[in-house]
């Protein structure tokens, strides 16, 4: 008995030896760079999904209130002492406290310094949902600063996915998600619905808060989960405090809190370090509630508005269909249309009812999706070159040529999401107009734009075959979204052009394009 209680007694031992030694591998000091690698390379990953939204595609310029009278050049970057900013960081208000280091100076040089260009649209961004946040935290007394997790998690992209499986602005598990009542299914996933999931990660975060008592603590363990900061706790013999325990915390983690500080401080101090937002003009949407099954496509086409604007203010859709619920499905739509959405519904339902509706989810994607050649295959393609310019992402310049990031990266040999303006990037496109861009004529060039606009619009919008023309006349049908994507320009230059304040158009109307 003596012999297989010493035998066990050993195995133990030797087990838990075995368990700390890997527990090291949490221990050990990183450098400065790989310290930015998880939240950096999040962070890049989030951009580069954020500028395909329609929204963000068709931002304006950079809002620079009246009062500013010096320093309008984007381009001029203010640099300030260690001791500046520890002073600013201890006096701003916050529940949350917060710390100035080298940890957190590290973020707030990839938010002011690196990457400022994304920052600004984050800023325009910002103004559209930290009012809705705050708006929900206080109903569940959350911190208002905690909105500024969101900025980690997501760039503030309502679509953004990790390879890990989360999805959201806040990024919930499939089954974190779950556990708050967000629904999830062939259909539906309610990570990604900006109300919806924010009112989760209000109960979440609360909940967090409740084990700890500490709100630093509470964020990290949105992070890594609350078992693994329990864990760092006990190892550093009990201590609570957060930059006692970092040694001990995932590596993840301990990048995570720093962000969250540089984040809070950048967008509280924006004006200071020459950042202001660029003006992103998000829809103001309301409700509606759909008791049928429904396509985007039979809204978009009978009401004449863009699919992509449809799609974007809906991201808990999967497959650009809202499935059939007996309580009935909420369905976000411009203001604009919302009335003639409840005046036309019967209309809508039946239009085009058997040809969309009867779709397997797989099959709605794949027809609704552009074509993306995945490959990395240079056979059979044309080798051409492309020169970054400023606000260029590998996700904006793939998607301009119908290849992928993958493809894009692998042709360059890159490997991180930094592009530097001025950089020629080696791209092979099929020869015979290859993807959705085609390096030909103009007259080719207009007429793949015009192809592609069609599946997306009722009236097929045709631009003139030569460069003298920059004038369309409007048709039966014509919108400034699909005039826009025929001329390759944006809605907002039409409308700047044509001093437009609102997206109506009249057939006969006489637009300047150029």
């Amino acid at each position: 008995m003596r012999k297989q209680f010493a035998v066990l007694t050993i195995l133990f031992w030797s087990v838990l030896a075995y368990a700390q030694n890997q527990d090291n591998t949490l221990e050990s000091p990183i450098d400065s760079a790989s310290r930015e690698d998880f939240v950096v390379n999040n962070y890049n990953t989030q951009l580069d999904s954020l500028v395909n939204l329609w929204y963000a595609q068709n931002a304006g310029a950079i809002q620079h209130p009246d009062n500013v009278k010096h320093h309008r050049d984007s381009t001029y970057v203010p640099h300030f002492s260690d001791r500046e900013y520890k002073k600013r960081i201890e006096q701003m208000n916050s529940v949350v406290p917060l710390t100035y280091n080298e940890k957190v100076q590290t973020y707030i040089d990839v938010y002011a310094n690196r990457r400022r260009n994304s920052v600004a649209t984050m800023l325009g961004m910002a103004e559209y949902y930290f009012p809705m946040f705050e708006d929900v935290f206080e109903k569940y007394n959350v911190p208002l600063e905690l909105k500024y997790l969101s900025i980690i998690e997501s760039a503030l992209n309502p679509k953004a996915k990790s390879p890990a499986g989360a999805r959201g602005l806040w990024q919930f598990m499939p089954s974190t998600g779950k556990v708050y009542g967000l629904k999830i299914d062939s259909y539906l996933d309610e990570r990604c619905d900006p109300v919806k999931s924010t009112h989760a990660a209000a109960q979440y975060l609360n909940s967090l808060y409740s084990i700890f008592d500490d709100w630093i603590l509470a964020i990290a363990a949105y992070n890594c989960g609350p078992g693994n900061v329990k864990k760092a706790i006990a190892r550093s013999g009990g201590k609570t405090d957060f930059w006692d325990i970092y040694p001990n915390l995932p590596r993840e983690t301990r990048s995570y809190v720093p962000a969250f500080i540089a984040a809070f401080y950048v967008f509280e101090h924006h004006e200071l370090h020459n950042l202001y937002p660029r003006k992103v003009t998000v829809p103001q949407v309301d409700t509606v509630l759909v008791k049928k099954k429904l396509h985007f496509k039979q809204v978009a086409e009978y009401l004449q508005v863009p699919l992509k604007e449809i799609e974007d203010v809906n991201p808990q859709y999967k497959a650009d269909m809202v499935p059939y619920s007996e309580e009935g499905s909420p369905l976000y739509l411009p203001l604009e249309i919302v009335s003639p959405f409840i005046r036309l519904q019967d209309s809508i339902y039946a239009y085009k009812d058997s040809l969309y509706l009867n779709l397997q989810p797989e099959r709605v994607i794949a027809s609704s999706s552009s074509k993306v050649d995945y490959s990395t295959s240079t056979a059979g393609k044309t080798k051409t070159y492309y020169t970054v310019r400023q606000g260029d992402t590998y996700s904006k310049i793939a998607s301009k040529y119908g290849v992928s990031v993958n493809a894009l990266k692998s042709w360059n040999h890159k490997t991180s999401n930094m592009l530097h303006i001025g950089d020629k990037l080696v791209v092979y496109v099929a020869k015979q107009g290859g993807g959705n861009y085609a390096h030909t004529s103009t007259k080719s060039t207009q007429k793949t734009v015009a192809s592609s606009t069609s599946t997306k619009q009722n009236s097929t919008i045709t631009p003139p075959v030569t460069n003298s023309s920059s004038f369309h006349t409007v048709r039966q049908g014509d919108t400034l979204w699909g005039i826009s994507q025929a001329y390759g320009t944006t809605v907002e230059n039409i409308k700047s052009l044509n001093g437009l304040t609102s997206s109506k158009l009249s057939p006969g109307m006489n637009l300047r394009i150029q």
